[in-house]
This record gives C-alpha cells, sequence and structure tokens, in this order.
C-alpha cells in the first residue's frame, strides 16, 4: 500500500492521463444509463402505471407487435376470471392515433381503451374522472405540452371528438407518446374508423387488443391461455411489444457492453506498460525479499485506488450534466440502480484487465536486479 501510493504521487501525470479515460469512460456510462431509463419510462411507463400482470393476446400473435396486431373477443374477460389464481380480467383497448386540440395543439395519442367502472380505469390527478362515452383522461406530459382541461380533442381524419375530463398522476407513455384513456365503446369506434353519425358494425364491439389480467404470482397461466385461444404475456413480456423498445435497449445495452470491455482492455494494457517499465524496480524489491503476494496485492491496491477515484469523478462529472439535460425534452431520466450497477461493474471489469496485466509479476525474475540477465 505505502510503494502503491508513493507511486502515484511520483508518476502522478502518467496516473492522471489514465485516470481521465477512466472517468470519461464513467462519465459515458452515466449518460447512457440516463438515456437508458429515459427511453424505457418513455416507451411504456403506460403499462408500468397499469394493475396488471399479464395480458392475454391473440393467439400466436408476433410477441414483438402484438398490441397493434393482437385481436381477442371481450367475452374472454369471464373465462380468465374463473382461472384458478387469476383475482381479476378486464377487456383492453391500444391504438396509436393522431389528433389536434380545439386551440389548434398537435398532439400523438396512444388511446387506451378501459370499461370505466373496471379496476383498469385510473384516478385524474386533477379534474374528472373516465366517465361517459365522450370523455378522455391525458397523461400529465400533454398538459406540459399545451393541452387544458375541458378542451375538446379530435381524433385524426375522422372527426371524432372527446373532451379532455382530466389528467393523470406522473408520467403515462406508450411508444414515445402520451397516452389517452377512454371508454371501451368510444375506443372500438375510433379503431374501426367508424365516423360520428355512421351505422356501427356489431362486430366492433366483439373486439379488443388483449385482456387485461391481475393474477396471483404463482399462477399457472399456460393452460387458460390454451383453453380460450390466447397468448398470455407477462406485464414485462409484455414491454417488447411497445414500439421500438427492442431495438432500442438493445442497442444501448451493446454499446454499454462494448463500453465494459474497452474499460477492461485499456486498464490491462496501461497496467501491462506500467508492469513492463517497472520491470528492474520490481526485480529488486524481490531480490530483497519481498514476496509475489505482496507485489501483487501492492499493485492491485493501486489499481483499486486510480479505478475508484477516477470513477467517482466521472460519475459526478455525468450525474451534473445528466441533470442538465433532464430539464431538457429528451428522454433521460437518473435513478440510482442503474448507476451504481455500472460503476461497480466498471470497476470489476477495470480490476479484472488490471489483474491480468500484473500477473507478469510473478515472472519477474530477482537475478535481473542483480545482472543475472547480462
Amino acid at each position: 500500500m505505502f510503494l502503491a501510493v508513493r507511486e502515484l504521487a511520483f508518476a502522478r501525470s502518467r496516473y492522471f492521463l489514465m485516470g481521465g479515460v477512466v472517468a470519461l469512460i464513467a462519465i459515458l456510462m452515466v449518460l447512457l444509463s440516463g438515456l437508458s431509463v429515459g427511453l424505457v419510462n418513455d416507451g411504456v411507463s403506460g403499462l408500468k402505471q397499469l394493475p396488471v400482470t399479464s395480458f392475454a393476446f391473440q393467439k400466436d400473435v408476433s410477441k414483438d407487435s402484438a398490441f397493434s396486431r393482437s385481436l381477442v373477443d371481450p367475452a374472454d374477460a369471464k373465462t380468465w376470471r374463473d382461472v384458478s389464481g387469476v383475482e381479476d380480467a378486464a377487456p383492453f383497448g391500444n391504438t396509436l392515433v393522431n389528433a389536434k386540440t380545439d386551440r389548434d395543439v398537435d398532439i400523438d395519442l396512444a388511446l387506451f381503451g378501459v370499461e370505466p367502472d373496471s379496476w383498469l380505469a385510473p384516478e385524474a390527478r386533477n379534474g374528472a374522472t373516465l366517465s361517459g362515452p365522450d370523455t378522455v383522461l391525458l397523461s400529465s406530459t400533454a398538459e406540459e405540452e399545451g393541452v387544458r382541461v375541458g378542451d375538446t380533442i379530435t381524433i385524426g381524419q375522422l372527426g371524432t371528438t372527446v373532451t379532455v375530463g382530466g389528467f393523470l398522476e406522473g408520467q403515462h407513455t406508450f411508444g414515445h407518446v402520451d397516452i389517452g384513456y377512454l371508454a371501451l365503446p368510444t375506443w372500438q369506434e375510433i379503431r374501426a374508423g367508424v365516423r360520428p353519425g355512421e351505422q356501427v358494425p356489431d362486430h366492433v364491439y366483439d373486439e379488443v387488443t388483449a385482456i387485461a389480467i391481475r393474477a396471483d404470482s404463482g399462477a399457472d397461466l399456460t393452460a387458460a391461455a390454451d383453453s380460450t385461444g390466447t397468448t398470455a404475456l407477462t406485464l414485462d413480456e409484455s414491454f417488447g411489444a411497445s414500439p421500438g423498445y427492442t431495438a432500442e435497449t438493445s442497442t444501448l445495452q451493446l454499446i454499454q457492453g462494448f463500453l465494459y470491455a474497452i474499460c477492461a482492455l485499456v486498464v490491462g494494457a496501461f497496467f501491462t506498460v506500467i508492469t513492463i517499465q517497472r520491470r528492474q524496480e520490481i526485480a529488486v524489491l524481490r531480490a530483497m525479499g519481498a514476496s509475489t503476494r505482496y507485489l501483487l496485492r501492492d499493485t492491485l491496491m493501486q489499481s483499486l485506488i486510480l479505478l475508484v477515484v477516477s470513477a467517482g469523478v466521472g460519475i459526478g462529472i455525468g450525474v451534473a450534466t445528466g441533470a442538465a439535460i433532464a430539464s431538457t425534452p429528451m428522454p433521460f431520466a437518473l435513478e440510482l440502480a442503474p448507476i451504481a450497477t455500472a460503476t461497480l461493474t466498471l470497476i470489476v471489469l477495470g480490476m479484472i484487465g488490471a489483474t491480468v496485466a500484473v500477473l507478469r509479476i510473478t515472472r519477474v525474475d530477482p537475478l535481473t536486479a542483480l545482472g543475472g540477465n547480462r
């Protein structure tokens, strides 16, 4: 430990350069972590807010586009309620639309169709609750875009109008657009493209996107899904059906993986060079009786100090930068758990790289210090 600290102080410019590289990697890790959390929240925060454990989609529907392609019979909800371990089940609708308010505010919406008196119906933060066929409850982020309680919203080219009854607490978004909760029959008409005043075909009310299920943790839904001709996905599995969710998260995870590998390789290469340069000094220490264990412990402690201090500086700068970014429209959110995990992984992989590099110490011959190599 004494030698490690002395060398850090003596060759501070060399270690400062290496520490700067580790700090930059730590900054990138924080920013990628915040971007990853922000994109996830922007993509599926509305699903996370639902009090459901699973969804029952159409049989054999593509799992990466279930919300846009699935159609099931709302009567299946009664069958699901009778399944052992299922507390409740209700029809659920989902579709994406373009809309405009009567004050010319353009807004994209993910319409969630629910029965107003069901357990799926949300509580409004302000304004009225979901009631009647012409009321919509919006995400609080829609209020930030200029939408107000009482505004009339016209849905796309259909001309269907609904009134903003209130706003929900917190972020409710799906596929990076704001969510609007509607009465299920109104949602069914909008999804089917029925214009105001037109005759509504009977089959329109026989189709919903999925059956929302609230079940015990140990409930086996596979058999029930087969009996109803549906495909059951847990809430977490259904995230993959959100537009762009899988592509975004897998891309960011790949980038993070490369950063981890880069950290291990850079730290390993640095300490390989340092070990080679210190060959004579290490040989002298070996000749004076220093054990291999002592030298390895001393060098690894030096690596740990460098990694912890540099990562700490990088995390601090990254958090400060992230706080500034979070105040912008960019989908960015800082959370302690992902940052702590990324920091710990960064240090561990850096130590692995350093360990592989400093194992060269075990092959240093003490005779080198006594001229035995001449």
